[in-house]
């Protein structure tokens, strides 16, 4: 994906991935009761901070937060911008 915006300092742009449609077991889980995902891929990177340079990359995928960031939309996708620092991991 290609976005038209760049994030500044040491911000991130993450598109969240698919919510589980069911289980492990094949319970079909309904809309009302799907968890937010806490995983996602990275679509933009900002420069980073003068002393502090981005450790992520467009591509990664990565781990973060239940309540991390903000949800924007953009060209009709739903996306979040957050601080580096709100990510855990990259798998």
């Amino acid at each position: 994906m290609n976005v038209n915006i760049k994030p500044l300092a040491d911000r991130v742009i993450v598109q969240p991935a698919e919510a589980e449609q069911k289980t492990v077991g094949g319970i079909i889980i309904p809309d009302t009761a799907k968890e937010k995902p806490q995983k996602g891929t990275i679509v933009a990177v900002g420069p980073g901070k003068k002393d502090e340079p981005m450790t992520v990359k467009v591509g990664d995928t990565v781990l973060y937060g239940k309540y991390s960031g903000t949800e924007i939309n953009l060209d009709g996708q739903t996306l979040l911008i957050m601080k580096e620092s709100d990510i855990y991991a990259t798998i």
